[in-house]
Protein backbone atom coordinates (compact mmCIF):
# COMPACT_ATOMS: atom_id res chain seq x y z
CA UNK A 1 0.00 0.00 0.00
CA UNK A 2 1.05 3.71 -0.67
CA UNK A 3 0.11 6.06 1.96
CA UNK A 4 -1.21 9.67 0.98
CA UNK A 5 1.31 12.36 2.31
CA UNK A 6 1.31 16.41 2.50
CA UNK A 7 3.71 17.98 0.32
CA UNK A 8 4.55 21.05 -1.03
CA UNK A 9 2.51 22.42 -3.67
CA UNK A 10 5.68 23.45 -5.79
CA UNK A 11 7.23 20.09 -5.12
CA UNK A 12 8.00 20.53 -9.12
CA UNK A 13 9.36 23.72 -8.87
CA UNK A 14 11.66 22.42 -6.05
CA UNK A 15 12.89 19.94 -8.40
CA UNK A 16 13.26 22.13 -11.11
CA UNK A 17 15.46 24.02 -9.14
CA UNK A 18 17.68 21.31 -7.68
CA UNK A 19 17.85 19.95 -11.63
CA UNK A 20 19.37 23.35 -12.78
CA UNK A 21 21.82 23.58 -9.79
CA UNK A 22 23.52 19.66 -10.83
CA UNK A 23 23.60 21.40 -14.04
CA UNK A 24 26.35 23.20 -12.72
CA UNK A 25 28.20 20.24 -10.60
CA UNK A 26 30.34 18.45 -12.82
CA UNK A 27 32.01 14.84 -11.40
CA UNK A 28 29.61 11.95 -11.34
CA UNK A 29 30.25 11.11 -7.68
CA UNK A 30 29.35 14.57 -6.91
CA UNK A 31 26.42 14.69 -8.71
CA UNK A 32 25.08 11.35 -7.88
CA UNK A 33 25.58 12.68 -3.80
CA UNK A 34 23.19 15.79 -4.38
CA UNK A 35 20.93 13.05 -6.52
CA UNK A 36 20.41 10.82 -3.65
CA UNK A 37 20.52 13.79 -0.98
CA UNK A 38 17.65 15.95 -2.64
CA UNK A 39 15.65 12.40 -3.17
CA UNK A 40 15.70 11.69 0.40
CA UNK A 41 14.66 15.10 0.87
CA UNK A 42 11.85 14.67 -1.16
CA UNK A 43 10.87 11.78 0.60
CA UNK A 44 12.37 11.60 3.76
CA UNK A 45 14.09 8.16 2.99
CA UNK A 46 16.51 7.35 5.78
CA UNK A 47 18.88 5.99 3.35
CA UNK A 48 19.61 4.67 0.03
CA UNK A 49 21.83 4.00 -2.94
CA UNK A 50 22.50 4.43 -6.92
CA UNK A 51 24.01 1.99 -9.19
CA UNK A 52 25.01 2.48 -12.54
CA UNK A 53 24.71 0.38 -15.84
CA UNK A 54 28.47 -0.40 -16.30
CA UNK A 55 29.32 -3.70 -19.10
CA UNK A 56 25.62 -5.27 -18.98
CA UNK A 57 25.96 -4.99 -14.68
CA UNK A 58 24.79 -2.39 -12.26
CA UNK A 59 27.48 -1.41 -10.35
CA UNK A 60 27.14 -0.17 -7.01
CA UNK A 61 28.14 3.68 -7.04
CA UNK A 62 27.05 5.39 -4.45
CA UNK A 63 25.03 5.33 -0.62
CA UNK A 64 23.45 7.28 2.03
CA UNK A 65 22.12 6.29 5.64
CA UNK A 66 21.73 8.26 8.23
CA UNK A 67 21.18 5.87 10.78
CA UNK A 68 24.54 4.03 10.04
CA UNK A 69 26.91 7.12 9.16
CA UNK A 70 27.51 9.96 10.53
CA UNK A 71 25.99 12.98 8.38
CA UNK A 72 28.46 14.71 5.93
CA UNK A 73 31.52 13.07 6.33
CA UNK A 74 33.93 10.57 4.80
CA UNK A 75 32.72 7.38 4.28
CA UNK A 76 34.12 4.58 3.04
CA UNK A 77 31.17 2.64 2.31
CA UNK A 78 30.86 5.15 -0.95
CA UNK A 79 34.29 2.80 -2.55
CA UNK A 80 32.69 -0.70 -1.85
CA UNK A 81 33.11 -2.21 -5.11
CA UNK A 82 30.22 -4.69 -6.15
CA UNK A 83 27.59 -5.73 -8.83
CA UNK A 84 24.77 -7.10 -9.52
CA UNK A 85 23.27 -8.22 -12.43
CA UNK A 86 20.52 -6.77 -14.65
CA UNK A 87 17.86 -9.73 -14.61
CA UNK A 88 15.28 -10.64 -12.78
CA UNK A 89 16.48 -11.89 -9.23
CA UNK A 90 17.48 -8.77 -7.11
CA UNK A 91 14.72 -5.54 -6.90
CA UNK A 92 17.33 -3.31 -8.61
CA UNK A 93 18.10 -5.31 -10.68
CA UNK A 94 14.61 -6.40 -11.77
CA UNK A 95 14.09 -2.37 -12.16
CA UNK A 96 16.43 -1.85 -14.48
CA UNK A 97 15.61 -4.72 -16.66
CA UNK A 98 11.77 -3.53 -16.46
CA UNK A 99 12.26 -0.01 -16.73
CA UNK A 100 9.48 -0.45 -13.73
CA UNK A 101 9.61 1.29 -10.19
CA UNK A 102 8.94 -0.89 -7.65
CA UNK A 103 7.46 0.11 -4.25
CA UNK A 104 7.67 -2.17 -1.18
CA UNK A 105 6.20 -1.55 1.90
CA UNK A 106 8.46 -3.98 4.20
CA UNK A 107 11.22 -6.24 2.09
CA UNK A 108 11.33 -8.84 4.52
CA UNK A 109 7.80 -9.60 3.55
CA UNK A 110 7.92 -9.76 -0.05
CA UNK A 111 4.88 -12.34 -1.95
CA UNK A 112 6.75 -15.54 -2.81
CA UNK A 113 5.17 -15.42 -6.39
CA UNK A 114 7.58 -12.06 -6.99
CA UNK A 115 10.44 -13.44 -9.31
CA UNK A 116 12.82 -10.80 -7.05
CA UNK A 117 14.31 -11.13 -3.87
CA UNK A 118 15.68 -9.13 -1.17
CA UNK A 119 19.41 -9.57 0.05
CA UNK A 120 19.72 -9.23 3.85
CA UNK A 121 23.01 -9.38 3.92
CA UNK A 122 24.02 -5.73 4.04
CA UNK A 123 21.34 -5.79 7.33
CA UNK A 124 22.84 -8.76 9.16
CA UNK A 125 26.40 -7.03 8.52
CA UNK A 126 25.49 -3.87 9.85
CA UNK A 127 22.16 -4.54 12.06
CA UNK A 128 20.23 -1.98 9.76
CA UNK A 129 16.40 -2.74 9.21
CA UNK A 130 15.33 -2.25 5.64
CA UNK A 131 11.68 -1.97 5.79
CA UNK A 132 10.31 0.43 3.18
CA UNK A 133 11.74 0.41 -0.80
CA UNK A 134 11.44 2.82 -3.66
CA UNK A 135 13.36 1.66 -6.46
CA UNK A 136 13.62 3.76 -9.72
CA UNK A 137 15.06 3.50 -13.22
CA UNK A 138 17.04 5.82 -14.07
CA UNK A 139 16.09 6.43 -17.63
CA UNK A 140 17.28 9.35 -19.38
CA UNK A 141 15.10 11.39 -21.81
CA UNK A 142 16.06 9.66 -24.67
CA UNK A 143 15.29 6.31 -22.93
CA UNK A 144 18.67 4.99 -22.32
CA UNK A 145 18.81 3.10 -18.55
CA UNK A 146 22.05 4.57 -16.81
CA UNK A 147 21.07 2.88 -13.47
CA UNK A 148 18.74 2.39 -10.58
CA UNK A 149 18.30 4.20 -7.39
CA UNK A 150 17.02 2.92 -4.01
CA UNK A 151 15.34 4.92 -1.43
CA UNK A 152 14.71 2.97 1.63
CA UNK A 153 12.54 3.39 4.88
CA UNK A 154 10.65 6.34 4.66
CA UNK A 155 9.66 8.04 7.54
CA UNK A 156 7.50 9.79 9.14
CA UNK A 157 7.19 13.58 11.46
CA UNK A 158 8.05 10.92 14.55
CA UNK A 159 10.67 9.50 12.77
CA UNK A 160 9.21 5.85 12.94
CA UNK A 161 9.82 3.89 9.54
CA UNK A 162 6.53 3.98 7.17
CA UNK A 163 5.75 2.95 3.69
CA UNK A 164 6.47 5.34 1.12
CA UNK A 165 3.60 7.78 0.29
CA UNK A 166 1.63 8.38 -3.10
CA UNK A 167 3.09 11.32 -3.72
CA UNK A 168 7.02 10.54 -3.39
CA UNK A 169 5.70 7.62 -5.65
CA UNK A 170 4.53 10.37 -8.42
CA UNK A 171 7.53 12.99 -8.01
CA UNK A 172 10.53 10.18 -7.20
CA UNK A 173 10.71 9.32 -10.67
CA UNK A 174 9.70 12.26 -12.27
CA UNK A 175 12.62 13.99 -9.99
CA UNK A 176 14.74 10.96 -11.37
CA UNK A 177 14.29 11.30 -15.02
CA UNK A 178 15.55 14.43 -15.60
CA UNK A 179 18.61 13.73 -12.98
CA UNK A 180 19.20 10.73 -15.61
CA UNK A 181 20.27 13.26 -17.39
CA UNK A 182 23.03 14.96 -15.09
CA UNK A 183 24.38 11.52 -14.30
CA UNK A 184 24.73 10.97 -18.62
CA UNK A 185 26.74 14.20 -18.30
CA UNK A 186 28.78 13.40 -15.28
CA UNK A 187 30.14 10.14 -16.72
CA UNK A 188 30.87 11.53 -20.00
CA UNK A 189 32.64 14.08 -18.24
CA UNK A 190 35.29 11.43 -16.43
CA UNK A 191 35.30 9.48 -19.59
CA UNK A 192 36.72 12.25 -21.51
CA UNK A 193 39.13 12.90 -18.55
CA UNK A 194 40.05 9.27 -18.71
CA UNK A 195 40.60 9.28 -22.35
CA UNK A 196 42.97 12.56 -21.66
CA UNK A 197 45.09 10.62 -19.56
CA UNK A 198 45.09 7.19 -22.09
CA UNK A 199 47.35 9.81 -24.12
CA UNK A 200 49.79 9.90 -20.99
CA UNK A 201 49.33 6.14 -20.26
CA UNK A 202 50.56 5.65 -23.91
CA UNK A 203 53.87 7.33 -22.99
CA UNK A 204 53.80 6.24 -19.13
CA UNK A 205 52.73 2.88 -18.33
CA UNK A 206 52.36 3.96 -15.02
CA UNK A 207 49.82 6.75 -15.62
CA UNK A 208 46.56 4.49 -15.79
CA UNK A 209 43.51 5.18 -15.64
CA UNK A 210 43.21 3.15 -11.99
CA UNK A 211 46.29 5.79 -10.50
CA UNK A 212 44.44 8.54 -11.69
CA UNK A 213 40.94 7.82 -10.13
CA UNK A 214 43.12 6.43 -6.82
CA UNK A 215 45.00 10.09 -6.88
CA UNK A 216 41.30 12.01 -7.33
CA UNK A 217 39.52 9.93 -4.86
CA UNK A 218 42.40 10.51 -2.19
CA UNK A 219 42.78 14.40 -2.53
CA UNK A 220 39.23 14.82 -2.71
CA UNK A 221 38.22 12.40 0.66
CA UNK A 222 40.92 14.28 2.18
CA UNK A 223 39.69 18.06 1.58
CA UNK A 224 36.50 16.87 2.32
CA UNK A 225 37.49 15.76 5.81
CA UNK A 226 39.35 18.71 6.33
CA UNK A 227 37.06 21.45 5.65
CA UNK A 228 34.56 19.77 7.23
CA UNK A 229 36.67 19.93 10.26
CA UNK A 230 37.36 23.48 9.80
CA UNK A 231 33.13 24.18 9.68
CA UNK A 232 33.15 25.09 5.79
CA UNK A 233 29.12 25.40 5.06
CA UNK A 234 28.39 21.97 3.22
CA UNK A 235 27.20 22.73 0.07
CA UNK A 236 30.40 24.77 -0.62
CA UNK A 237 32.91 21.92 0.29
CA UNK A 238 30.98 19.26 -2.34
CA UNK A 239 31.19 21.94 -4.89
CA UNK A 240 34.97 22.46 -4.29
CA UNK A 241 35.38 18.82 -3.86
CA UNK A 242 33.48 18.03 -7.16
CA UNK A 243 36.30 20.04 -9.14
CA UNK A 244 39.29 19.19 -6.96
CA UNK A 245 38.35 15.36 -7.65
CA UNK A 246 38.75 16.27 -11.35
CA UNK A 247 41.95 18.40 -11.18
CA UNK A 248 44.17 16.18 -8.66
CA UNK A 249 42.83 13.32 -11.76
CA UNK A 250 44.76 15.37 -14.38
CA UNK A 251 47.93 16.26 -12.11
CA UNK A 252 50.33 14.41 -14.73
CA UNK A 253 49.06 15.54 -18.23
CA UNK A 254 52.31 17.34 -18.66
CA UNK A 255 53.54 13.76 -19.30
CA UNK A 256 52.27 13.57 -22.86
CA UNK A 257 55.75 16.60 -23.53
CA UNK A 258 57.52 13.95 -22.12
CA UNK A 259 60.34 12.05 -24.09
CA UNK A 260 59.36 8.40 -24.42
CA UNK A 261 63.35 7.31 -23.32
CA UNK A 262 62.88 9.06 -20.02
CA UNK A 263 59.28 7.97 -19.46
CA UNK A 264 59.34 4.61 -20.09
CA UNK A 265 63.30 4.06 -18.75
CA UNK A 266 62.91 0.94 -16.71
CA UNK A 267 65.31 2.22 -13.47
CA UNK A 268 66.55 5.76 -11.97
CA UNK A 269 66.71 8.45 -14.41
CA UNK A 270 70.36 10.00 -14.25
CA UNK A 271 70.74 14.05 -12.92
CA UNK A 272 69.69 15.51 -16.57
CA UNK A 273 66.71 13.11 -17.33
CA UNK A 274 64.73 14.10 -13.97
CA UNK A 275 65.30 17.52 -15.22
CA UNK A 276 63.79 17.23 -18.16
CA UNK A 277 61.27 14.87 -16.09
CA UNK A 278 60.15 18.11 -14.26
CA UNK A 279 58.80 20.28 -16.82
CA UNK A 280 56.04 17.75 -17.19
CA UNK A 281 54.63 20.05 -14.00
CA UNK A 282 55.46 23.03 -16.71
CA UNK A 283 53.90 21.92 -19.44
CA UNK A 284 50.58 19.99 -17.64
CA UNK A 285 49.86 23.99 -16.26
CA UNK A 286 50.88 25.22 -19.62
CA UNK A 287 47.52 23.58 -21.14
CA UNK A 288 45.18 25.13 -18.50
CA UNK A 289 47.04 28.99 -19.03
CA UNK A 290 43.89 30.37 -21.08
CA UNK A 291 41.73 29.73 -18.05
CA UNK A 292 37.55 29.93 -18.63
CA UNK A 293 36.80 28.66 -15.92
CA UNK A 294 37.37 27.82 -12.02
CA UNK A 295 38.12 23.80 -13.21
CA UNK A 296 40.94 25.63 -15.16
CA UNK A 297 42.45 27.36 -12.15
CA UNK A 298 42.58 24.52 -10.18
CA UNK A 299 44.06 22.23 -12.87
CA UNK A 300 46.87 24.53 -13.50
CA UNK A 301 47.54 24.85 -10.10
CA UNK A 302 47.59 21.18 -9.26
CA UNK A 303 49.60 19.96 -12.39
CA UNK A 304 51.81 23.07 -11.48
CA UNK A 305 52.65 22.75 -8.24
CA UNK A 306 51.76 18.67 -6.85
CA UNK A 307 55.85 18.20 -6.93
CA UNK A 308 56.13 21.13 -4.56
CA UNK A 309 57.26 20.63 -0.67
CA UNK A 310 55.86 22.01 2.64
CA UNK A 311 59.86 23.41 2.80
CA UNK A 312 60.29 25.19 -0.42
CA UNK A 313 62.05 22.43 -2.38
CA UNK A 314 60.45 20.25 -5.01
CA UNK A 315 59.53 21.77 -8.22
CA UNK A 316 59.37 23.15 -10.81
CA UNK A 317 61.00 25.83 -8.94
CA UNK A 318 62.91 28.06 -11.50
CA UNK A 319 62.42 25.79 -14.80
CA UNK A 320 59.89 28.06 -16.47
CA UNK A 321 61.82 30.85 -17.98
CA UNK A 322 60.32 29.56 -21.42
CA UNK A 323 57.02 30.17 -20.22
CA UNK A 324 57.72 33.67 -18.72
CA UNK A 325 55.57 35.25 -21.39
CA UNK A 326 52.42 33.60 -19.76
CA UNK A 327 51.82 35.89 -16.91
CA UNK A 328 49.40 33.67 -14.69
CA UNK A 329 52.33 30.56 -14.80
CA UNK A 330 54.11 31.66 -12.21
CA UNK A 331 56.49 28.44 -11.71
CA UNK A 332 58.61 30.51 -9.29
CA UNK A 333 59.54 28.15 -5.92
CA UNK A 334 56.17 28.49 -3.29
CA UNK A 335 56.50 26.89 -0.04
CA UNK A 336 54.42 26.55 3.39
CA UNK A 337 50.53 27.60 3.13
CA UNK A 338 51.72 29.90 -0.39
CA UNK A 339 51.31 26.43 -1.91
CA UNK A 340 47.13 25.82 -2.45
CA UNK A 341 45.63 23.37 -0.21
CA UNK A 342 44.73 21.08 -3.07
CA UNK A 343 48.07 20.98 -4.79
CA UNK A 344 49.20 20.21 -1.32
CA UNK A 345 47.09 16.88 -0.72
CA UNK A 346 47.35 15.81 -3.74
CA UNK A 347 51.27 15.78 -3.38
CA UNK A 348 50.88 13.60 -1.18
CA UNK A 349 48.18 11.44 -2.87
CA UNK A 350 50.55 11.07 -5.38
CA UNK A 351 53.41 9.83 -3.45
CA UNK A 352 51.25 7.61 -1.57
CA UNK A 353 49.83 5.98 -4.66
CA UNK A 354 53.26 5.87 -6.57
CA UNK A 355 54.83 4.17 -3.12
CA UNK A 356 52.02 1.43 -2.91
CA UNK A 357 51.93 0.73 -6.73
CA UNK A 358 54.70 -1.89 -8.63
CA UNK A 359 56.46 -0.25 -11.19
CA UNK A 360 58.31 -1.74 -13.58
CA UNK A 361 61.93 -0.40 -11.39
CA UNK A 362 60.43 -1.27 -8.08
CA UNK A 363 57.96 -3.66 -6.54
CA UNK A 364 55.30 -2.24 -4.25
CA UNK A 365 56.31 -0.72 -0.69
CA UNK A 366 54.11 -2.49 2.59
CA UNK A 367 51.65 -0.20 3.82
CA UNK A 368 53.61 -0.15 7.16
CA UNK A 369 56.76 1.22 5.34
CA UNK A 370 54.82 3.75 3.22
CA UNK A 371 53.27 5.47 6.50
CA UNK A 372 56.01 5.81 8.08
CA UNK A 373 57.50 7.56 5.02
CA UNK A 374 54.92 9.98 5.17
CA UNK A 375 55.18 10.64 8.95
CA UNK A 376 58.27 11.34 8.61
CA UNK A 377 57.91 13.63 5.80
CA UNK A 378 55.27 15.78 7.50
CA UNK A 379 56.82 19.29 7.97
CA UNK A 380 59.48 18.53 5.21
CA UNK A 381 57.88 17.43 2.00
CA UNK A 382 54.18 17.26 3.35
CA UNK A 383 51.92 19.83 5.05
CA UNK A 384 51.70 18.05 8.66
CA UNK A 385 47.72 18.75 8.60
CA UNK A 386 47.41 16.81 5.64
CA UNK A 387 49.75 13.92 6.74
CA UNK A 388 47.57 14.21 10.26
CA UNK A 389 43.61 14.54 7.96
CA UNK A 390 44.97 11.18 5.73
CA UNK A 391 45.36 9.33 8.71
CA UNK A 392 42.15 10.23 10.00
CA UNK A 393 40.28 8.83 6.91
CA UNK A 394 42.70 5.84 6.13
CA UNK A 395 39.65 3.28 6.09
CA UNK A 396 38.52 5.18 3.39
CA UNK A 397 41.83 5.53 1.55
CA UNK A 398 42.36 1.82 2.05
CA UNK A 399 38.69 1.20 0.43
CA UNK A 400 39.87 3.16 -3.02
CA UNK A 401 42.66 1.51 -2.98
CA UNK A 402 40.40 -1.41 -3.02
CA UNK A 403 38.12 -0.26 -5.53
CA UNK A 404 40.93 0.38 -8.40
CA UNK A 405 43.08 -2.18 -7.40
CA UNK A 406 42.75 -4.29 -9.99
CA UNK A 407 45.48 -2.43 -12.44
Amino acid sequence: MTLVCKKPVDVVHNIMKVIEDLNHLKDVDTILDRILYEARQMTSADAGSIFLVEDQTLKFSYVHNDTLFQKGSVNKQVYASFGVPINEKSIVGYSALKGQTLVLDDAYELDADLPYSFNRSFDKESGYRTRSILTIPLVTLKGDIVGVMQLINAKNDDGEVQPFCEQDVQHAPLFASHASVAIERGIMTRELILRMMKMAEMRDPSETGAHVMRVGSYTAEIYHHMMQKSGMEEMELKRQKDIIRLAAMLHDVGKVGIADAILKKPGKLDEEEFATMMWHTVYGAALFANSTSELDDLCRDIALHHHQKWNGKGYPGDIGDDYKDIKELNTKPVSGEDISLPARICALADVYDALCSKRSYKDAWPEEKVDAILKEDAGTHFDPAVVEAFFEIKDTILAIREKWSSH
